[in-house]
């Protein structure tokens, strides 16, 4: 899926570690076979190659998953959106771009994106794109399903704590061998390496999405490589969103959406979900939370440095 994966399994010997690993890692693999536009075999890229010629038929489990994408981006009016793949990339953030597209490049960058498009017909199990050039991906939500699922999975077979992460996108479960919470650090966006704060993982997912690492500074404005499928332009206002919640899916939806909606909207449609919350940092660098969450709480404060 194109990125990295880390799993920590608690449990009672080094060897039933390695397998449960093994099974986590097996999985994964599973489903990046199924999911990847990466991939010309997977049943997503059999989607694409099909748009605007025919439906396909796919297993029960990437119709649910492309389903629940759907949701979402209806949900948020296209901030997310499942098509986003046919996105044209004319926004480079490499260091290469020295000047705005025009916006007749961006208006055409975007012409073969719009979830409206995408037909589900659930008693064939087929997903079709009408428009020949169109692809769905899931690059914003299909990690944060394969860390689901590994958890789920772990649960099952009886192992009560660990945690896999996906470049970011986490599922936990249980406690750490001490007793105590997994402890998550949310990175500071204005310096990198360092901690904005630390949270106790009690709901089992979180994830980040940002714009402090990928990003353009064009005509004293900074713009995220996180690109709203709805214009075409990047996203701009929020730094930082965080977002905990029990399924690192949908947490990874939000985190996304949220970025795109910006400050206002973001918050008013993270409020309407009260099993999640989030952290958002602007580009101001103020900080605001849903309404669920205090996040004076979990402040980080170096430790003093001791002189010698």
């Amino acid at each position: 899926m194109g990125g990295r994966f880390d799993i920590t399994i608690v449990a009672h010997d080094s060897a039933s570690a390695e397998t449960n690993i093994d099974t986590v890692i097996a999985e994964i693999t599973r489903i990046e076979n199924l999911i990847s536009d990466w991939k010309p075999s997977s049943q997503v890229s059999q989607v694409n190659a099909n748009a605007g010629i025919r439906p396909v038929k796919v297993d029960k489990e990437v119709f649910e998953l492309t389903e629940r994408a759907l949701k979402l981006s209806k949900l948020t009016n296209g901030a997310f959106d499942i098509s986003f793949a046919a996105m044209e990339r004319i926004w480079k953030f490499d260091g290469s771009m020295t000047a705005l597209p025009s916006p007749e490049a961006v208006k055409k960058s975007v012409e073969k994106v719009g979830y409206r498009n995408v037909i589900l017909d659930r008693a064939r199990s087929t997903v079709f794109l009408k428009l020949k050039g169109m692809k769905i991906g899931f690059g914003a939500l299909g990690e944060g399903y394969a860390t689901d699922r590994c958890r789920d999975m772990m649960l099952k077979k009886g192992i009560e704590a660990g945690i896999v992460n996906a470049s970011g996108d986490m599922s936990a479960w249980g406690k750490q061998p001490d007793g105590s919470d997994w402890m998550i650090g949310i990175n500071d966006p204005q310096h990198s390496g360092e901690l904005f704060a630390v949270v106790p993982l009690r709901q089992s997912a979180v994830v980040t999405s940002g714009s402090y690492e990928k990003y353009v500074i064009l005509n004293g404005r900074r713009y995220s490589h996180i690109i709203n499928p709805a214009t075409g332009y990047p996203a701009t206002g929020l730094m930082s969103v965080t977002v905990f919640g029990p399924s690192a899916e949908k947490a990874n939806g939000f985190s996304t959406s949220l970025m795109v909606l910006g400050k206002k909207a973001g918050l008013a449609l993270i409020n309407r979900f009260p099993d999640y919350s989030c952290v958002l940092i602007t580009d101001d660098v103020q900080v605001f939370t849903s309404a669920n969450f205090d996040i004076s709480k979990y402040r980080y404060q170096a430790e003093p440095e001791t002189k010698e």
